[in-house]
């Protein structure tokens, strides 16, 4: 088995999508607006073929909790290269989301880290 796409609570629907589309270029599918839980919308942003994430906005969904919590700690995504991470590192200094400089890990990665605006951790990874 392989994830096919991993799911994202926002508070700004509009704006993480314009995040993931700045910061990683990555192309958002049409709106969806439930007939079913009335409020709640999402897109789709393609990473590659049949692996997405889902950017879900609700009214009823409260504000983040501060600092960690339980469920995931962040999102991974590999950018090919060691280049690659300096080139989106640099991107997202200019625009104010680097969260971590690129280095390398203890455990052999070579990974920058960018905060969403939901304040949600990327790692991006050679």
């Amino acid at each position: 088995m392989r994830i096919h796409h991993v799911a994202l609570w926002t508070a700004d629907l509009d704006r993480a999508v314009a995040f993931w589309k700045g910061l990683f270029g990555i192309d958002a599918g049409d709106l969806y607006e439930s007939a079913r839980r009335p409020g709640f919308t999402s897109r789709f942003l393609a990473l590659a073929p049949d692996q997405s994430i889902e950017i879900m906005q609700a009214p009823w969904l409260e504000a983040a909790c501060a600092g960690e919590r339980v469920g995931y700690a962040h999102v991974a995504l590999s950018a090919g290269s060691p280049e690659a991470v300096d080139a989106l590192a640099d991107r997202a200094r200019q625009a104010g989301c680097l969260n971590a400089a690129p280095r390398w890990t203890g455990d052999g990665f070579y990974e920058a880290v960018v905060v969403d605006p939901d304040g949600n951790l990327i790692e991006v990874t050679a």
